[in-house]
């Protein structure tokens, strides 16, 4: 809706909603934009979507909250199987988590009303309603990720991994080419990110069981060291060399900072006046008012140059994203046809040289 037209009552018309057993997807979602409150946002977040890839937008996918353990990474692989996701952020915790399913480590459903002391006496971890066992589950693939990351070391003349200067998208690359030959290819979004070249960023490494699982290596020698630095160039460069960029936000944290802070990256301090993402929907239950990242409005960060405009294509929908995003996932594959892969895991060094090209070129001429 256009600035102006808030102040009139000249908006559309809401429909008696009717449904029936012959629905689509995309009568549901119609369904759901031509009515209020946040169903009309969750509508419109599914048109900006469909927008997006319609526009050839590079689309950055982020990751906060526990997405994977209740099997969600099965949505992530449809969106890079149909080109639909170009790169994604994610926190450590939704890469460990979706391991499990490529190594047929068990999951299951249980209850949130519960005794934990017990839970934790039967060597059950509980993520609310969802249990994953310590040792047939979490133990199994700790090990194995120790295993495929000192093959890495031994092998790395034939890997991007170097443990001594290495990105997160480069270990979850090496971790995804291992899933892709070794394990259940069809039940993994890091082994789809790895055949269709898609960059996985971690944003909290330290901050999960993937950086855990390396303090037996170190302590018995072997140093890691992550170049966080050249990583959060390479997002600002990936924007930089895209003619249009958008996102699509799970929650919040820091996964969603990450992809808007390209934006400040590129003009408060490389000073090349890019403008920030064209388009954002975020899927989030957080409150604006508390002063929280998670709960910041999307029309805020224009304020900070994250964003192009805070007048259009920006849409949060309150809601848990355990329901919306299915949805969204569903209407965009079922109206759009695929999209070829944009290869960016093969471009990011390209586009880092280039942006470091012309932040010389502009030093040189000031």
């Amino acid at each position: 809706m256009h600035f102006n037209d808030k102040y009139t009552f000249s908006g559309k018309d809401i429909p008696y909603a009717k449904v029936s057993k012959d629905m689509s997807i995309e009568d549901l979602i119609e369904l759901y934009a031509s009515a209020g409150y946040n169903a009309r946002r969750l509508g419109e977040a599914a048109e900006l979507f469909y927008k997006m890839i319609d526009e050839d937008a590079t689309i950055c996918l982020t990751m906060a909250g526990a997405m994977t353990p209740i099997g969600y990474g099965g949505l992530v692989k449809e969106l890079i199987e149909h080109g639909f996701v170009d790169w994604i952020i994610a926190t450590g915790a939704n890469v460990y988590h979706d391991a499990h399913f490529a190594f047929k480590l068990p999951v299951k459903q249980g209850h949130f009303d519960v005794d934990d002391d017990i839970l934790h006496k039967k060597n059950i971890v509980r993520i609310y309603d969802v249990y994953i066992k310590e040792d047939e589950t979490l133990q199994k693939q700790d090990k194995i990720i120790r295993e495929i990351v000192e093959d890495a070391i031994n092998n790395s003349n034939s890997s991007d991994f170097n443990p001594m200067n290495f990105t997160t998208a480069e270990f979850s690359n090496m971790l995804g080419k291992y899933i892709y030959e070794n394990a259940d290819r069809e039940n993994s979004f890091l082994a789809s990110a790895y055949a269709y070249n898609v960059p996985v960023y971690i944003s909290t490494f330290k901050d999960s069981s993937l950086a855990l699982d390396l303090i037996p290596l170190r302590l018995n020698g072997k140093v890691f060291l992550v170049d966080s630095i050249r990583e959060i160039i390479e997002q600002a460069a990936i924007v930089y060399n895209s003619s249009k960029n958008g996102a699509i936000e799970i929650g919040g944290g820091v996964p969603k900072n990450t992809v808007q802070q390209t934006g400040p990256a590129l003009d408060q301090i490389l000073h090349l006046n890019h403008g920030g993402l064209d388009y954002i929907i975020q899927l989030t239950d957080a409150r604006p008012d508390t002063g929280g990242l998670s709960g910041a409005t999307l029309q805020e960060g224009k304020s900070w140059g994250k964003v192009k405009t805070s007048h259009v294509n920006l849409v949060t929908v309150y809601a848990d994203a355990s329901i919306t995003f299915p949805l969204l996932c569903l209407y965009v594959i079922s109206k759009h046809e695929p999209r070829k892969s944009k290869g960016l895991y093969l471009k990011r060094k390209e586009y880092y040289e280039r942006l470091k090209s012309i932040y010389e070129c502009q030093v040189l001429n000031r």
